[in-house]
């Protein structure tokens, strides 16, 4: 069974996270043609303080672009 783990910045919404597992179930399914049943999608959500790119936070990156 495929397991897909999506860590995204805390803050989206529960409709988005629905809609992102969706397209992502559907997608493999089209793919592989393994039933919706048996891919699991799991979120893990993370601070902007503890997600970094390069050597800032996405919080100071954030409040850069403001």
């Amino acid at each position: 069974m495929p397991f897909v783990n999506i860590r995204i910045v805390e803050g989206h919404s529960q409709e988005r996270k629905d809609e992102i597992s969706r397209r992502v179930v559907d997608t493999i399914n089209d793919v592989t043609e393994i039933p919706k049943e048996a891919i699991w999608v799991v979120f893990q959500d993370i601070t902007a303080e503890e997600w970094y790119v390069g050597n800032k936070s996405v919080k100071q990156l954030n409040e850069e672009a403001s």
